[in-house]
């Protein structure tokens, strides 16, 4: 083979690809991808530990008594079961503001899904009742 012959083959390989990875290119392409693995690895992992120990609510509906202006709320409460957790109940008026609030504590069972209802005193007029939100104290 002549010297341009190998300059050709020389920049087609570098063109095309075929040229030999270095070892400190290689190095780096392990290291990459071990580092990528690790960081999906841990995204994984905290999804699922959050998903595990997290509690979900969804409002069923409210209903106000005229007498007393009081609003009870019921609500169903998804968690993990034996699982204690907490829940913020809210009443609104025609405003958008606060009128009642209360926070009940519920106790660890082996439910998985609970159906509950809380009753708030108000200060105003009441127009609705919600739950704001729960928590794994």
């Amino acid at each position: 083979m002549t010297t341009t012959e190998t300059a050709i083959e020389a920049k087609l390989r570098e063109r095309y690809g075929r040229a030999r990875v270095g070892a400190g290119r290689r190095i780096l392409l392990i290291v990459g991808l071990t580092l990528a693995a690790a960081l999906v690895g841990w995204v994984a992992w905290t999804t699922v530990a959050d998903a595990a120990s997290s509690v979900d609510v969804d409002t069923m509906g409210y209903a106000i008594d005229p007498d007393t202006e009081a609003v009870t709320v019921t609500f169903q409460v998804t968690a993990t079961p034996d699982t204690a957790f907490a829940c913020a109940v809210e009443a609104q008026d025609e405003a958008h503001a606060t009128v009642g609030w209360k926070v009940e504590s519920y106790e660890a069972t082996s439910e998985h899904a609970r159906a509950l209802s809380v009753t708030i005193p108000t200060v105003g007029d009441p127009v609705t009742g919600f739950v704001h939100s729960c928590w794994i104290p």
